[in-house]
C-alpha cells in the first residue's frame, strides 16, 4: 500500500515538473540567445542536483531492517521509549517514600500526644473510662 502511494506521488510530482517546465519554456522564443543558452544552462544543473539530492536523503535519513524503512538510531529510539517509563517508576517510588514519611511523621505525633499527657496509655484502653469521655465530653487535657 506504502508503494502505490509513493509511486502516485512520484507521478504527481513529475507531472507538475513537466507543467512547470512547459511554461518556462514558452516564453524562450521573444529572449535574446545569450539569456536563453544561461536558462539552459541552469537548468541542466538543477536537474543535476535534483538527480543527487533524494539518494543522499533517503540514504543518510532512513536505514532499511527487514524490508520495513525506520529513522536511523536504532538503539537511540528503544532509549528514547525506555526513558519516560523509568521516569515513571522513579516518580512512582518517591510518591510512596514521601506518603510513607507523612504516614510515621503522624504516627509519632500521636504517640508523643499520648506519652506526654497527664493519663496513662492504659487508660485509653479501659471501657469504663471511654464511657467517661462519651457521657462527660470533656476531655482530661481540657481540665
Amino acid at each position: 500500500m506504502n508503494t502505490t502511494l509513493s509511486a502516485s506521488s512520484a507521478a504527481l510530482e513529475e507531472r507538475f515538473g513537466r507543467r512547470v517546465a512547459a511554461r518556462l519554456s514558452a516564453g524562450n522564443g521573444e529572449l535574446p540567445h545569450e539569456v536563453s543558452e544561461r536558462l539552459r544552462a541552469a537548468r541542466v544543473q538543477a536537474v543535476a542536483r535534483r538527480k543527487v539530492a533524494p539518494q543522499v536523503r533517503t540514504s543518510a535519513a532512513l536505514v532499511s531492517r527487514g524490508g520495513a524503512a525506520t529513522l536511523g538510531g536504532g538503539w537511540w529510539t528503544r532509549i528514547g521509549s525506555v526513558v519516560p517509563l523509568v521516569a515513571l517508576v522513579a516518580g512512582l517510588m518517591a510518591i510512596s517514600m514521601i506518603q510513607e514519611d507523612n504516614r510515621a511523621d503522624e504516627l509519632a505525633a500521636i504517640d508523643s500526644a499520648l506519652l506526654t499527657d497527664d493519663l496513662p496509655p492504659a487508660a485509653y484502653t479501659d471501657p469504663g473510662f471511654a464511657q467517661f469521655l462519651k457521657t462527660s465530653g470533656d476531655t482530661p487535657s481540657e481540665r
